[in-house]
C-alpha cells in the first residue's frame, strides 16, 4: 500500500482511507455489523491504516463498531473520529466548548476501545465559541496522551489561520471532488501553504460519481441523500449527464468510474488522502483500485474542463440543515 504524510508532525498513513459513516447511518437500510467488520478487517488486509469514523455517525454506533473491529489489531491502525455536534431533539446542535470537547474525547476513547485517538477532527467550529478555546482544549488532550493530532473539518481559511496559532493542526476534512471543486479556490492552497494535510470525505459525490445513481426513486427511504438539492429530481437529470463524459474516459483508462474520480483526487497533490467510504467488500476493492490508476497531466486537466467550478446542480447542502461553516 502506497503511504502519505498528513501535517508537519509526520502522521504516515495510507494513500487512501476508509470513510465509516455509512457503516451506521446516513445511506439507509439498517446497519449490517458482520458485513461492516468483514468489509474493515479486508481493508486493513490490504493496506489501508486510516479508519475514519465520527461520534455522531449513529450517535455512537459507528465507534463501537469500529472499536469491535479493531480488537487485536490496533497496532497497524490510524484511528480517525470527530466530535462537535450533539443530539438535540430530532436534531442537533453544536459544541465546542473545551468542557464538552473533553468529555466527548473520553466518551469516544469509551466506545472506540482504545487509550489514545491518533487524529481528533472538531467536526464543525462552534459559531458561538472562539476556534482558539476549541483549540487550547485540544492542545490539552494531546498533553495528556488522550490523542495525538488534531485536524478540522469544513473551516475557513480564516479560521483555519487562528487555530493553527494556537495548536498544529494535521489535516483539514472537507468535501471535494470532481463535482465539488471549491476547497481549490482557498482551503487547499492554505493547506499546502502551512503543511496541513487535506482529507476529502464524499470524493465520489456520495455515490454520484460511480454512475450507478439515475432516479432519486431507487434510493431507500430514510437515504439521506433524498434530502439533498443535488439528488432532487430535476436537478439528478442534469448532473448525470456529467457521468457521460466520465464514462469515455474511464473506458478508454479501462477502468470504473469510481477508480478514474478517485485517481483525479490523488493527482491534485501528495498532501490530500481521500476516504471513500462504503460498507461492502466488493466497493472497497473497487476503490482501492484507483491506486493503480496513473493520469497524465493532460488527462487531470481534461477532467478538470469537464468538470469546472459550480458544474453540479444544486446546493450542497439543504440551508436548513445547517452543516456549512
Amino acid at each position: 500500500m502506497k503511504t502519505r504524510t498528513l501535517g508537519k508532525n509526520g502522521l504516515v498513513v495510507s494513500a487512501m482511507g476508509l470513510g465509516c459513516m455509512g457503516m451506521s447511518s446516513a445511506y439507509g437500510n439498517r446497519p449490517n455489523e458482520v458485513e461492516s467488520i468483514k468489509t474493515i478487517h479486508r481493508a486493513l488486509d490490504l493496506g489501508v491504516t486510516l479508519i475514519d469514523t465520527a461520534d455522531m455517525y449513529g450517535w455512537g454506533h459507528n465507534e463501537e463498531l469500529i472499536g469491535k473491529a479493531i480488537t487485536g489489531r490496533r497496532e497497524k491502525i490510524i484511528l480517525a473520529t470527530k466530535m462537535g455536534f450533539v443530539q438535540q431533539g430530532e436534531g442537533y446542535a453544536i459544541d465546542g466548548s473545551p468542557a464538552y470537547i473533553k468529555k466527548a474525547c473520553e466518551a469516544s476513547l469509551r466506545r472506540l476501545g482504545v487509550d489514545t485517538i491518533d487524529l481528533y477532527y472538531l467536526h464543525r467550529v462552534d459559531p458561538n465559541v472562539p476556534v482558539e478555546e476549541s483549540m487550547s482544549a485540544m492542545a490539552d488532550l494531546i498533553k495528556s496522551g488522550k490523542i495525538r493530532c488534531v485536524g478540522i473539518s469544513e473551516i475557513k481559511p480564516e479560521t483555519l489561520k487562528r487555530a493553527v496559532k494556537v495548536v498544529p493542526i494535521t489535516s483539514v476534512e472537507t468535501e471535494y471532488s470532481l463535482w465539488q471543486r471549491e476547497p481549490e479556490k482557498e482551503i487547499l492552497p492554505l493547506c499546502e501553504e502551512l503543511e496541513i494535510g487535506f482529507v476529502p470525505y464524499s470524493p465520489l459525490g456520495r455515490g454520484f460519481l460511480t454512475g450507478t445513481i439515475t432516479n432519486i426513486k431507487e434510493l431507500p427511504a430514510d437515504d439521506f441523500r433524498r434530502v439533498l438539492p443535488r439528488f432532487q429530481e430535476e436537478n439528478l437529470k442534469e448532473n448525470n449527464k456529467l457521468t457521460v463524459k466520465l464514462q469515455e474516459i474511464a473506458h478508454a483508462k479501462q477502468c470504473t468510474l469510481a477508480q478514474l474520480s478517485l485517481a483525479w483526487l490523488l493527482a491534485k497533490g501528495n498532501y490530500i488522502v481521500p476516504i471513500p467510504g462504503t460498507k461492502r467488500i466488493s466497493y472497497l476493492e473497487e476503490n482501492f483500485g484507483a491506486l493503480k490508476v496513473t493520469l497524465s497531466a493532460e488527462e487531470v486537466k481534461l477532467l478538470d474542463s469537464l468538470f469546472p467550478f459550480g458544474i453540479a446542480k444544486g446546493e450542497k447542502y439543504p440551508a436548513h440543515l445547517n452543516l456549512e461553516n
